[in-house]
């Protein structure tokens, strides 16, 4: 994967949140000329739920990403090395496919710390 699309995949983020393995959500980043609500991970965290409840009744251990759909945002949600990551992005960008997926899977949210375009809550 080239560096411009690397690039090109993070100017597509509106915020990111990180998830630990049992679900619970450790830091977010928000757009600092956005809004601070982070009323989007609600849905992420009951997603992250449901997939714990289907695990210790079905197999499901493969989970890869989830994408969940709303009006004003997509959110999609990666399984990192260690941990869940979930990614708000423009409902109308064309980015998911599995280069973004890829990216996403090895992204390093905390690299938002250091773009002035977000700020962590």
């Amino acid at each position: 994967m080239t560096v411009l699309e690397q690039t090109s995949f993070e100017a597509y983020t509106l915020g990111a949140a990180t998830f630990d393995l049992s679900g619970l959500p450790k830091e977010y980043y928000t757009l600092v000329d956005g809004s601070k609500s982070i009323i989007w991970v609600q849905p992420i965290f009951q997603a992250l739920g449901l997939k714990s409840l289907l695990t210790a009744s079905l197999p499901v251990e493969s989970f890869t990403h989830a994408v969940i759909h709303g009006r004003e945002y997509t959110a999609v949600v990666i399984k990192q090395q260690g941990n869940y990551l979930a990614l708000l992005i423009d409902p109308q960008s064309e980015i998911m496919n599995d280069k973004f997926l890829y990216w996403a899977q090895h992204f390093d949210a905390t690299s938002l710390k250091n773009n002035p375009k977000f700020q962590v809550i």
